[in-house]
């Protein structure tokens, strides 16, 4: 568990955002991050196109990305949610099988 400097946002670069959009393809990340208005929300979620169900999955490829914010599937409300990179204060993830 990687506690984050709360000054100090650690996904600035685009090696680091690169860095978490892959762990998002590849395992579910619990994600902590402070929402617009403030309030802390803790999320699991993910980017692998096994856990998002068919009915979910995007229909639109050719969406335009952004550098600050990126679009997740929350795997506990079962829809697409998002966060900015910018707001994220803790990130937890299993490596491997659990």
């Amino acid at each position: 568990m990687a506690e984050l400097n709360e000054k100090e946002p650690v996904f600035k670069s685009k090696k680091e955002k690169d860095w978490l959009l892959g762990l998002l393809r590849e395992c579910d990340v619990r994600v902590e991050f402070v929402k617009k208005d403030g309030s802390m929300r803790n999320m699991l979620c993910t980017l692998s196109e096994s856990k998002i169900p068919d009915e979910k999955m995007p229909k639109n490829s050719g969406k335009s990305q952004s550098d600050e914010a990126v679009a997740v599937f929350d795997l506990e409300k079962q829809e697409w949610r998002s966060f900015r990179f910018d707001s994220v204060k803790k990130i937890e993830f299993v490596l491997g099988k659990e």
